[in-house]
């Protein structure tokens, strides 16, 4: 849970006068606006009647659904509490994540939309926000899924993957990433999806793991282009039997065919040159 910092407990003091609500119940608002991107909020505090939504924009919703004065003291104070976010804003991501479940199910995900603030001054800085190695800077988006992290490099073509207590820092190439989904049955696999469309994570080059380079060669294996099929070498003409009265039963115009069709299978290395000239032989005997 996020904490607030010296500045932060200014500001709430502040606003706790400015709205007449506890430094608690601001506290609390400024936590759920900041992870509502500073943009909305979902809450549950007693002094804002129970559970609650705001939008920026104009949307309020109350469990007091009727109490008219105070959707606008909370609506007051959730705007308030965003701009105080914004001015003391120290990080911004500029993308998001679409991150799922391929079996359905209830399983937790998360994801970071573009424009969500990454770092404030008005909070500590939880060493789990930003669990990735600080060398890759700020990622371009981020998301969570069944206790599995990503964050998204773009410029620096590394994608970063937290399970368990290992991180594991990818090679992305020419990929553009704009999605991920966990196979929650079979293997648990994680596919990402590209402008190539869907991938498998595992085809992806290892670059680290816990901070340790993978020193191990990474082979980019060329597809392997399915065998084409070798057609069969013509059948050597078979000699033609002899009829009963001695003469051969092809006239001169078949041998001379038979020939010229050994010729062609001598010029495409069917045979060899002597073997063309034993059959020529005997094939011009028959004449």
């Amino acid at each position: 849970m996020s904490t607030l910092s010296s500045s932060g407990q200014q500001i709430a003091q502040d606003l706790s006068q400015r709205h007449g609500f506890s430094v608690d119940a601001v506290t609390h608002m400024l936590i759920a606006v900041l992870n509502g991107n500073g943009s909305m909020a979902q809450f549950s505090h007693p002094e804002f009647g129970g559970s609650g939504q705001w939008m920026r924009g104009g949307m309020m919703m109350l469990g007091d659904m009727f109490n008219t004065n105070l959707k606008y003291r909370v609506s007051s104070l959730c705007e308030d509490c965003a701009t105080a976010i914004s001015q003391n804003q120290t990080g911004m991501f500029t993308g998001s994540f679409q991150s799922q479940s391929q079996s359905g199910g209830s399983d937790h995900q998360t994801q970071t939309a573009g424009g969500g603030f990454s770092q404030n001054s008005l909070f500590v800085p939880d060493p789990n926000q930003n669990w990735w190695p600080t060398e890759l800077g700020q990622p371009s988006a981020s998301g969570s899924q069944n206790h599995v992290k990503y964050a998204y490099f773009a410029n620096a073509r590394r994608l970063a993957v937290a399970t368990g207590s290992d991180i594991w820092v990818y090679d992305t190439q020419q990929h553009n990433i704009g999605g991920f989904s966990q196979q929650q049955s079979g293997d648990g696999s994680i596919t990402f999806t590209s402008q190539f469309g869907t991938v498998s994570l595992s085809t992806l080059p290892v670059v680290s793991r816990n901070g340790v380079a993978n020193t191990a060669p990474v082979e980019n294996i060329a597809p392997t282009p399915a065998p084409q099929p070798v057609a069969a070498p013509e059948p050597l003409p078979t000699s033609q039997p002899a009829s009963s009265n001695g003469q051969a039963t092809s006239n001169s115009s078949d041998i001379f065919d038979q020939i010229n069709r050994l010729g062609e299978l001598r010029d495409k290395s069917y045979i060899t040159q002597e073997e063309f000239d034993q059959k020529r032989a005997e094939l011009l005997s028959r004449i």
